[in-house]
């Protein structure tokens, strides 16, 4: 077999894809796929040359041409500054997450048909933008016409037809966009399937796979370890550290098929609620007003609210009475 020849990329190469993951505009498994290079490759030059810009004097006496040379970045990359999202845009990204919440089948023509027919002036590529922005996509069966990503495997959905009775049996991890004021965060968070007990949530200002590991580490430190961890294909949760994550606690990993909300349809709900009942009333003016606010909303959900499909139990009273004898002795 040949040995395969290693790749040299030079620092203005290496500098136009970190500045490409920062602007946020695609995921690092689209940019991998674009650049052809591996994700976890994106990830370490986006972290260097972050650390390297902070190395950057504008005082010093040498020109910052020859600090970023010194330092094997591009000129370019140390004047870059991220474009900040325009009021309009804001607006548009809240009501696109009102309309995908409702109707969660369309996708960029169909949304921008809706919002055209409200009066908003918008075109179908820049609703894609702010989709893929928001982390959002159409949810239908799709035919498997994109190339997936060598870097990131994907696993089958081990769900089907199983029945899930019993607290710790399968947990489902999944990642929504939240409005805010000026701005918005993500959420990721991990429900217990089987009581829909809200086990751990973390808000983010990125869409990394290293928030994803750090809010299940929390939920085994807080609830033991499941015998199933279901998601979607998201590039935070086919990275290679969180499937890394996963497997060192002998779970294993369920993916659902790609844009098939029903395989995941709990925690699609449970987005529908906190939505509904606590984002969409206030406007957050900042991310730690964001987080107080909804890690309030999961404790008072998890303890206080009632659910119909628990016999008006709540995800709490569920998960105590269906957790199996020997984790409750543990």
């Amino acid at each position: 077999m040949a040995k395969r020849t290693r790749r040299n990329h030079s620092a203005n190469f290496k500098a136009k894809v970190a500045l490409a993951a920062l602007a946020g505009e695609k995921t690092l498994s689209e940019l991998a796929e674009q650049y052809e290079v591996h994700p976890n490759q994106i990830a370490t030059w986006k972290r260097q040359l972050a650390e390297r810009k902070a190395m950057i004097s504008r005082s010093h006496d040498l020109p910052i041409s020859q600090q970023a040379k010194l330092l094997g970045i591009s000129r370019g990359s140390v004047y870059y500054q991220p474009r900040p999202i325009s009021e309009d845009d804001l607006v548009l990204m809240h009501r696109i997450d009102q309309l995908h919440l409702e109707h969660p089948f369309m996708g960029a023509r169909m949304l921008r048909d809706q919002l055209v027919r409200e009066d908003r002036a918008v075109g179908r590529t820049h609703v894609s933008t702010l989709m893929k922005r928001m982390g959002i996509e159409a949810v239908y069966r799709k035919p498997k016409t994109s190339k997936k990503n060598p870097g990131h495997a994907v696993y089958p959905y081990l769900l089907r037809g199983m029945n899930i009775h019993r607290a710790n049996q399968v947990w489902a991890l999944d990642t929504t966009y939240i409005p805010m004021a000026k701005g918005f965060v993500y959420l990721t968070a991990v429900v217990d399937w089987a009581s829909r007990k809200v086990l751990a949530a973390k808000i983010a200002i990125t869409l990394e796979a290293c928030h994803a590991v750090a809010v299940l580490n929390e939920a085994f430190a807080r609830n033991g370890t499941p015998e199933i961890i279901n998601t979607d294909q998201g590039s935070q949760f086919t990275a290679f550290e969180f499937v890394e994550a996963v497997k060192s606690r002998g779970c294993r990993l369920s993916m659902d098929g790609r844009g098939a909300w029903r395989d995941n349809i709990f925690v699609e709900r449970l987005w529908r609620t906190v939505k509904y009942e606590q984002v969409y009333l206030h406007a957050y003016d900042s991310v730690s007003e964001a987080r107080r606010s909804i890690m309030r909303y999961f404790d008072w959900y998890n303890r206080s609210r009632p659910h119909s499909g628990l016999n008006r139990r709540t995800p709490d009273e569920v998960y105590c009475a269906t957790m199996p004898a020997l984790d409750l002795a543990a």
